[in-house]
């Protein structure tokens, strides 16, 4: 928590104009409560705010004394609050947390995933290809850097349920040098992957075992590491087919069977240094964000939207992020685990914490801070 001092905050405030025209839900406050209504529940609603808002946990937390609001007003302010300044803080967040993380090999992983609601409480979004068109759905595309959620977009226009824009568009907007970058097989597009070459961005994706190609050069297949799940049956430099000819670039397209089922799996690389078996291991590595969207939806409540325009979502993404992103970082200095215990843990000191700074403040005697028991 020391990480994210006030000061950093006010400033970020100042900078992006946040608290233009408010005198009561002040940029910081807002901040402060969804970071705390995510700790503490895993359905968090406008009223459940509201309640935490009254609590004396919070008002210590956020010193805020005797100021109340109404679930009315947390809604309308979260509709209107200027998201920059949420993604500022991530970003700050980020900058201060990655060279605590970074591993040896730096690693991005990128993936979308989908949140659906009845089109009766969304009038906007993707439709989800069903001829009923009951639900519509906004989609996230995420990218985990070192760990650590790196830059997320959300997306409601309808061209990107294709992940060649999600994803692609996506990758053409970060910084990613000195990176290699895993994705599933969604991304398929030739053009996509020749710009990546082309942005000097080393990458490792799934593609079809049906992909047709050129051949240039047959590797030689090395030998199979004791701890590898794939056994590797192909290794072809080439040029992948296109829909007019072949791609500008050359690429690696590495073919494989996985030992459990013997299904094949095929990959698509440019980085030509690292041994097939280094980059199937490099690939095995996706699999970290699939867990991690299991911890976003089941913990921090990114299954359950508590905004209805586009504005309030982004807040609340950034936020998620923001609260994910503090829990990492606890669970990898603390050596847990899972998620979901890390989660709790931070939860637990966060309230010990509060607690004796209360009791510290009271004197040891609660009638010494009145206006933190009054939930009115």
């Amino acid at each position: 928590m020391n990480l994210i001092p006030e000061s950093d905050l006010d400033f970020l405030a100042a900078e992006t104009n946040v608290d233009h025209q408010v005198k009561k839900l002040h940029g910081q406050l807002i901040f402060k409560l969804i970071l705390f209504a995510m700790l503490d529940t895993d359905r968090m609603s406008l009223r459940v705010m509201e309640t935490l808002f009254s609590s004396a946990r919070f008002k210590h937390f956020a010193h805020i004394g005797h100021l109340n609001t109404r679930h009315s007003s947390i809604r309308d302010r979260i509709a209107n609050i200027a998201p920059k300044y949420f993604n500022s803080i991530f970003e700050s967040l980020f900058a201060r947390y990655h060279p605590l993380l970074k591993t040896e090999k730096s690693l991005a992983i990128i993936d979308s995933t989908y949140v659906s609601l009845s089109a009766k409480l969304l009038s906007w979004g993707m439709s989800n290809g069903q001829k009923s068109n009951a639900t519509k759905q906004v989609k996230y595309t995420l990218c985990l850097k070192d760990g650590l959620p790196y830059r997320v977009r959300v997306f409601t226009a309808q061209q990107f349920i294709s992940e060649n824009y999600a994803l692609g568009g996506t990758l053409d907007d970060m910084d990613l040098q000195e990176t290699i970058v895993v994705f599933d097989r969604g991304l398929q597009s030739r053009k996509a992957l020749d710009r990546l070459v082309d942005q000097n961005k080393l990458f490792v994706g799934r593609t079809k075992t049906s992909t047709r190609y050129h051949l240039i050069e047959a590797a030689p297949i090395p030998e199979k590491p004791t701890d590898s799940s794939v056994t590797i049956i192909k290794d072809s430099r080439c040029k992948l087919t296109a829909r007019h000819g072949h791609t500008n670039n050359e690429f690696r397209l590495i073919e494989a069977l996985i030992d459990q089922s013997q299904e094949p799996i095929a990959m698509v690389t440019n980085c030509f240094e690292l041994s097939a078996y280094e980059i199937a291991a490099l690939y095995k590595q996706r699999w970290q964000i699939e867990i991690f969207f299991k911890f976003l939806k089941q913990h921090l409540n990114l299954k359950h939207l508590i905004g209805r325009n586009q504005n309030a979502m982004e807040v609340l993404i950034s936020m998620t992020m923001i609260t994910a992103m503090m829990i990492i970082v606890y669970k990898k200095k603390n050596k847990i685990e899972g998620f979901k215990i890390a989660k709790l843990r931070f939860e637990i000191d966060l309230d010990n914490f509060m607690l004796k700074e209360i009791v510290k403040l009271c004197g040891g005697d609660p009638q010494m801070a009145p206006h933190l028991w009054n939930s009115q």
